[in-house]
């Protein structure tokens, strides 16, 4: 929790106006939180993220920019009076945006728009810098989920079960990863938490923060199991929306599942971790507890691949 002080600091580098103060609204994702701060110039985004930043090299805010400029939604990116995208609070990575009233996730968003919108961001012209990332390309491993799953059962977690039941899936399905057949500098986490309805109406994309180069077919499949998931109609009507755009990615087999695949099991992994860690704090815990609770009640598994590919096949 930032200090008052340190509310006047972040105020102050980005020169938001006075009176600066934090109102309690807090947003919070598996890799970072956004706080709501008020001051006489506005309300403004400030996001910080729970681990050092392994890349502050600025290409998100680029590329954020380009999408803005195409017309993507977004949240415009302050930069400070020094012209810097991060600065350093007490230890902790800060950067600030435009605030967006965005309603909740929601992974019944029309679908048609879904794929629309990320035709879109696919179609930005960007020359980006940032490779590959082994979070989305990358499995998990049959040695590391074993070595989870016991130890998980030995503290008697409350998921331990529902995850030891899923192993077998969950390996079989990290068999058909394969390496990218394009590559495009992309958002890389385009799930319902950070596409966005907004209180006015339309999307809003927000959290750029890990882009990078990835394959454009496999950021479509992620949307596909996120938006659509059982529903073959909304997977039809989102890759139907998308190719008419000009999506330049193509969904044609279960390899192109592979960002989703690696993504989600490097989550899960990550949860599991934070959970059996002894200094985690109880909110934490909790929050990890949750989020493997719902993962694993609707798992993405090798059966929903083949029907997502039968839906948007033709």
């Amino acid at each position: 929790m930032f200090q008052p002080d340190d509310v006047e600091e972040i105020a102050r580098a980005y020169a938001l106006g006075d009176g600066a103060a934090l109102t309690g609204t807090v947003a919070r994702g598996e890799l970072g939180q956004v706080w709501q701060l008020t001051t006489s110039r506005g309300t403004w985004a400030v996001k910080t993220s729970f681990e050092p930043l392994a890349s502050v090299d600025g290409e998100d805010a680029e590329f954020q920019s380009a999408a803005i400029s195409a017309g993507v939604p977004a949240p415009a990116l302050v930069r400070s009076v020094d012209g810097a995208i991060l600065i350093d609070v007490g230890g902790v990575h800060v950067r600030v945006y435009a605030w967006v009233d965005v309603l909740p996730p929601d992974r019944d968003l029309d679908p048609v728009e879904v794929g629309e919108l990320m035709a879109a961001i696919h179609r930005v012209p960007f020359d980006g810098r940032r490779p590959e990332d082994s979070w989305y390309t990358e499995p998990v491993g049959a040695a590391v989920w074993d070595d989870l799953i016991e130890r998980l059962a030995a503290v008697g977690a409350p998921f331990a079960t529902d995850l030891a039941a899923l192993r077998d899936e969950l390996v079989a399905r990290e068999a058909v990863l394969e390496p990218a057949r394009a590559l495009r500098t992309l958002h890389r986490d385009l799930w319902a938490d950070n596409l966005r309805a907004t209180d006015t109406g339309g999307m809003c994309v927000i959290d750029w923060d890990n882009c990078g180069l990835a394959d454009p077919g496999q950021e479509v499949a992620v949307a596909l199991f996120e938006f659509a998931a059982n529903d073959a109609d909304r997977a039809r009507d989102l890759y139907r929306g998308y190719r008419r755009c000009g999506g330049p990615g193509r969904v044609e087999r279960p390899g192109d599942f592979s960002m989703a695949i690696a993504q989600l099991g490097h989550i899960d992994e990550l949860s599991c971790r934070r959970w059996l860690h002894p200094e985690t704090a109880a909110s934490d815990r909790e929050h990890a507890a949750a989020r493997l609770t719902e993962s694993l009640a609707e798992p993405l598994t090798l059966h929903l691949i083949d029907r997502l590919l039968d839906a948007v096949s033709g």
